[in-house]
């Protein structure tokens, strides 16, 4: 086992995932960059550093999932932290308007197609992952497990007719991430007698491809709170979904 702990950020070849692998091996992490596409994970992996590593990992693939949990034991011997950031929210062409998507994945009119894709990626692939790095994070002295989710997720936010994000709700993505906040409820739970913490994080309104980089907040801004949850000590908390400014409402 090597001595440096060790991080895995899935879908880290850019926006906020690539963020997050930058500011944890600014913290001392040997840091695996997932991604689908090895080339780029690699080209990302250089624009890290030299503590960075490129790991090709498709969230949504079992064989891709556990050849990297098996390269991970046999080249690291650990795995400190897993960050489940990799997420889609359409399935449509790179660049349509934030607009257009919102009208296009109303619940009246979305594609059950697509709301399954964003499912398979968003919440299934977040599972896939987390079981099959579950042994390795166990045997770490502090394991921490970070969902990157969202404000959308969250339905008494929703519900709020004050909410500045009211109209954005669609069928695939937000109940996507409200599913993501449950199924991190759940692992806490079930691991909070463990010393893995199990966090959500809401990177806020980021501007990235996710979204045309239509957010209004950068990567940098985007990446604190999940690397903060990250980097929890022993008395830190296990079960939370919060962003920035603190805890958010389920």
């Amino acid at each position: 086992m090597q001595d440096k702990p060790v991080a895995l950020v899935t879908g880290a070849n850019k926006g906020i995932g690539l963020q997050i692998a930058k500011d944890l091996a600014a913290h001392g992490f040997t840091v695996l960059v997932g991604s689908r596409n090895l080339e780029h994970g690699e080209a990302a992996a250089k624009s890290v550093g030299a503590d960075a590593r490129a790991l090709q990992l498709d969230v949504t693939n079992q064989a891709s999932i556990g050849a990297a949990a098996e390269r991970i034991r046999n080249e690291f011997g650990r795995l400190d932290v897993l960050v489940n950031n990799a997420g889609i929210a359409h399935t449509g062409k790179p660049g349509t308007p934030l607009a257009e998507l919102m009208k296009s994945g109303r619940p009246s009119v979305a594609s059950l197609d697509e709301v399954r894709a964003v499912f398979e990626t968003n919440v299934f692939g977040v599972i896939a992952v987390t079981q099959a790095m579950l042994p390795l994070l166990r045997e770490a002295p502090a394991g921490r497990i970070v969902n990157v989710s969202s404000g959308l997720g969250s339905l008494t936010l929703n519900a709020d007719p004050a909410s500045p994000y009211r109209h954005m709700p669609v069928a695939g993505y937000s109940p996507s991430k409200t599913a993501l906040n449950a199924i991190t409820l759940a692992f806490a739970l079930e691991l909070e007698s463990t010393r893995i913490k199990v966090n959500a994080a809401c990177p806020g309104f980021t501007a990235t491809d996710l979204n045309n980089f239509e957010g209004t907040r950068t990567v940098q801004q985007g990446a604190r709170e999940p690397v903060r949850l990250a980097l929890l000590d022993a008395n830190g908390p296990t079960g939370t979904y919060s962003n920035e400014d603190g805890p958010l409402p389920w």
